[in-house]
């Protein structure tokens, strides 16, 4: 009697091995491919001559002004509150300090009021606001300082972490926004990244090979403000979903057999 259990046992511990195998070894997917295959050693000439971020409405600015009297330099660095409250209450994010680029392209800057902003380089825009402040003689030699505080892109998709990542020093490559993100899975088309951009009063979209060492070198290797990066699944991804709704009635189907072979093992 022993002897017969324990043969019952060893069979169904054999078809129970036998038939997880076949159930996870058809989830089991192909490596994912590498990032630049056709990198070899050497120096790659970096097409984008000038990474400064162009303002644009909806940007918030951070702007301090320093000159030989601090006392006279106090009023210009407050920050424009009332704007950073609105955009709390719409988006519902906690406010910082910074001036807004309200949507007709102004900021609010005190003593100076309205000056615009938007479509300008923060380069034009401190020699604007340094030139008006000289020009009515609020100050004596002011220096003019201006930092996006906004600055931020989007990586959506096929990736560990979907995010939204802040760029403090308002410089970051593609590769560097996917890292943050987790970097792409298995599951990720390297070779089709969709790229969107808001550019010039409409959205510009890009499809980027970050199989081919070509992207190292092309104008859409660093990203802007406000860009998102999306990163397509793969036909293994589909087929990946698709196999495990087909799979779903053979597991339970299994788990019922199973059930059946424990019945008969223990009685």
């Amino acid at each position: 009697m022993k002897t017969g259990l324990v043969n019952a046992r060893k069979k169904f511990v054999v078809l129970l091995v036998l038939g997880l195998s076949l159930i996870f070894g058809a989830c089991v997917d192909s490596k994912p491919l590498k990032y630049f295959p056709d990198l070899a050693e050497g120096v790659i000439p970096n097409s984008i001559a000038n990474l400064e971020p162009v303002l644009a409405k909806g940007d918030i600015l951070s702007i301090s002004v320093t000159s030989p009297n601090p006392d006279a330099t106090v009023m210009f660095n407050a920050p424009n509150m009332a704007a950073n409250q609105t955009t709390a209450a719409a988006g519902n994010i906690a406010p910082s300090s910074g001036y807004l680029i309200s949507q007709d392209g102004f900021i609010e800057f005190p003593a100076l009021g309205k000056i615009t902003a938007s479509g300008l380089t923060k380069q034009k825009l401190k020699e604007d606001i340094t030139q008006r402040l000289t020009d009515s003689k609020l100050l004596i030699d002011p220096i003019v300082t201006i930092r996006l505080l906004n600055y931020r892109v989007t990586v959506l998709g096929e990736v560990t972490r979907p995010t939204v990542v802040t760029v403090p020093n308002e410089k970051i490559s593609i590769l560097e926004a996917i890292g943050l993100a987790g970097d792409i899975t298995i599951y990720g088309k390297k070779d089709n990244v969709l790229l969107i951009r808001e550019e010039k009063g409409g959205k510009v979209v890009k499809r980027l090979n970050l199989n081919s060492s070509e992207i190292l070198s092309s104008p859409y290797y660093y990203l802007k403000s406000n860009d998102v990066v999306y990163v397509e699944p793969n036909n293994a991804k589909a087929a990946s979903s698709s196999r495990s709704q087909q799979l779903l009635p053979t597991i339970l189907s299994g788990l019922s057999f199973i059930a059946i072979i424990l019945t008969r093992v223990i009685n």
